[in-house]
């Protein structure tokens, strides 16, 4: 039984990659020549994106005890699996650029933290902006205020030293 232990270990090895995951699509590369799909390779490599292919019932098996049951129905046909492991949007911005200009790949799925989404979904993660450009937005947003209160008290210290400015030339005058 060999095989089977083979088969229980590459199962066990996609329950461990949608469970590691934060962002992960399914994708059906029909109609993709061999180039096109290496280059896919690489640029998965390139943004440290695990770009597989495994067999539907594997991944049916994984998924079922990974618990994403959403991911089911839509394993058919042939499929690849794009895991990113460091970051919940990469994976989605990549394939979604990929697909731009390769009309053959077709978004399926996909799962953000555990929870499965739609082609919709998937798109929308997509066009986010990246993460850097996210907390630099949100630490401005934090900053803003503090800044037109630093402001205001400057405006008023200012006011202050014009007013005794002016006083003290009346008195020389």
């Amino acid at each position: 039984m060999p095989n089977m232990e083979k088969k229980q270990a590459l199962v066990q090895e996609i329950v461990e990659k949608l469970k590691n995951s934060q962002g992960t699509v399914l994708v059906d590369y029909c109609g993709l020549n061999v180039a096109e799909i290496t280059d896919l390779r690489k640029q998965s490599r390139e943004n440290n994106i695990d770009y597989k292919v495994y067999k539907n019932t594997m991944v049916r098996f994984a998924a079922k005890e990974a618990g994403v049951e959403g991911l089911l129905e839509h394993l058919t046909g042939p499929n690849a699996i794009a895991f990113c492991d460091s970051d919940p949007v990469a994976a989605a911005k990549l394939i979604n650029k990929f697909a731009k200009t390769h009309k053959a790949l077709e978004i399926k799925a996909g799962i953000v933290e555990g929870k499965v989404i739609d082609v919709d979904g998937v798109i929308s993660l997509a066009k986010l902006p990246p993460k850097e450009e996210l907390v630099a937005k949100a630490l401005g947003s934090l900053n803003a205020p503090i800044a037109g209160f630093v402001n205001v008290l400057n405006a008023n210290i200012r006011g202050l030293a014009i007013a005794l400015n002016q006083i003290a030339e009346q008195k020389q005058a």
